[in-house]
């Protein structure tokens, strides 16, 4: 525990300050402090009711080991060496301190008296982990704000949900990675958006539904997508960091609902289920004024505002491809006519296109949708991606050139085809070395490029089929 480590260094605003003083007159049996890690993954602990109030103003001693963790937590490097990952502060993985933020707490609807609240990394001294994703997006945020925007987004999630047949719970399952669990499907799939198809598994839905209202998590919709059991969930547009906590929760307790009642989610792209479509995360955006307005709207189509920041997010959605789609599955997405996109152009209402204007001209909600996401990236990732990209294409007034009315056969520069691809675009991208820092951009490389190594050294059921046999 870091001694008197919120009053020393002053880390809340007002506001947080006195969210933090009404949740210490709160009836609590515990309380879960969550931190999203590098791959979008909540870590933390259970604090006893007794414990949060002192944490709420000192903090949360937290293992920085985590932050040299694989997804299959294995440490990426030798545990106790600190030169890869560029920071002197990280010699013998000391702890860190978790800091919540009071203004995230919610209580569980599913277990009694238990809250949730999410935090940030810093070191002892005060200062942030470079490596912290929730800070890199409010880095992001506040230089915007210094420019006179707030940015506004809204999420729409799919991913699957199944059956669960088998956890696959045995010792000779535990390893890295542990064994998948046997699922089977819950409900037919091919019938978009059919009402029967949906309620085959409305006893899930409800259940999720329920749960992510009493959590105050903005949903609007729960929707029948493609494949059997597939799902889209999407939610209201929230400004600031709002967006991506609302995400990384929504995600969470999804699974958590989902296992609890027998089921199994995932926000895995593209699972190996027999008749499965790929998943996406739809990501809307737009820009605020001071005075609340809409400034992507105007002009024929766009005002000179929107279509700069188009054009920052189409120059650099190669160099951004590693924080939208951090996963190797997910670049098995971008394929012709999938309604994901494979290359880079925008176009007015269509679904193949990475950038889709959205809203009819002269609406005062026309705004933008990236449809490059993984379900499963880091949502403070891929939302500080888009303001740090859209806000280059501001400063230099970017144009996004001509639309692309057949996105699939548009003569545009191709997405990556694999997450090894994405990782050259990444690591030498001047602009998100300048916005992100060279520690975080060296960082994050280290840990992709080891996931990269670790799948090229697997033997895949495809190599197998292919040679066993024949050689």
């Amino acid at each position: 525990m870091a001694e008197g480590f919120i009053a020393r260094h002053q880390l809340w605003t007002a506001e947080q300050t006195e969210a933090a003083e009404r949740l210490l007159h709160l009836d609590l049996r515990q309380v879960r402090i969550a931190w999203c890690d590098q791959h979008g993954i909540l870590r933390g602990k259970t604090l006893e009711s007794s414990h949060f109030a002192t944490v709420l103003k000192q903090g949360k001693d937290f293992q920085t080991a985590t932050l040299i963790f694989d997804t299959t937590n294995n440490p990426v490097v030798p545990p106790f060496s600190y030169a890869a990952l560029g920071d002197p502060r990280m010699t013998g993985l000391p702890d860190g301190v978790l800091v919540p933020d009071p203004l995230t707490f919610r209580m569980l609807p599913w277990l009694d008296g238990t809250g949730w609240i999410l935090s940030e990394m810093h070191y002892r001294t005060g200062e942030r982990v470079p490596f912290d994703t929730r800070g890199v997006l409010a880095d992001q945020l506040g230089r915007l704000s210094a420019e006179g925007y707030e940015y506004v987004s809204g999420a729409e999630l799919e991913f699957y949900l199944t059956r669960m047949e088998d956890p696959m719970l045995g010792f000779e399952d535990s390893g890295y990675p542990p064994a998948p669990p046997r699922v089977t499907a819950v409900g037919h799939g091919f019938q978009y958006l059919t009402e029967s198809r949906g309620d085959e598994i409305e006893p899930i839905l409800s259940i999720l539904r329920d749960n992510l209202v009493q959590l105050g998590l903005p949903l609007a919709t729960v929707e029948d997508e493609w494949g059997p059991g597939q799902t889209e969930f999407t939610f209201d547009p929230l400004p600031g960091l709002a967006t991506a906590d609302a995400v990384v929760l929504a995600r969470t307790a999804i699974k958590q609902l989902a296992r609890r009642n027998g089921y199994h989610a995932t926000f895995m792209a593209r699972p190996a289920l027999p008749n499965a479509f790929s998943s996406g995360w739809h990501l809307h955006q737009s820009l605020r004024s001071d005075e609340s307005e809409n400034v992507f709207a105007g002009g024929e189509l766009l005002s000179e505002t929107g279509l700069h920041f188009m054009g920052g997010l189409l120059k650099h959605a190669l160099a951004c491809s590693v924080l939208t789609t951090p996963t190797i599955n997910g670049y098995k997405r971008y394929r012709p006519d999938s309604f994901a996109p494979d290359r880079i152009a925008w176009a007015e209402e269509n679904r193949g296109a990475l950038i889709r204007v959205t809203g009819g001209r002269g609406d005062a909600n026309t705004h933008l949708e990236n449809r490059v996401g993984d379900p499963a990236a880091n949502p403070y990732l891929y939302l500080a991606s888009q303001v740090a990209a859209g806000r280059d294409g501001l400063a230099q007034k970017l144009d996004p050139g001509p639309s692309a009315d057949e996105p699939y056969a548009a003569d545009a520069e191709s997405l990556p085809a694999t997450l090894s691809d994405a990782i050259g675009h990444f690591e030498t991208s001047d602009l998100l070395r300048k916005e992100f820092g060279d520690p975080f951009v060296d960082y994050l490389t280290m840990i992709k490029k080891h996931e990269v190594a670790r799948f090229n050294a697997a033997v895949t059921d495809w190599e197998q089929r292919e040679y066993f046999e024949v050689y």
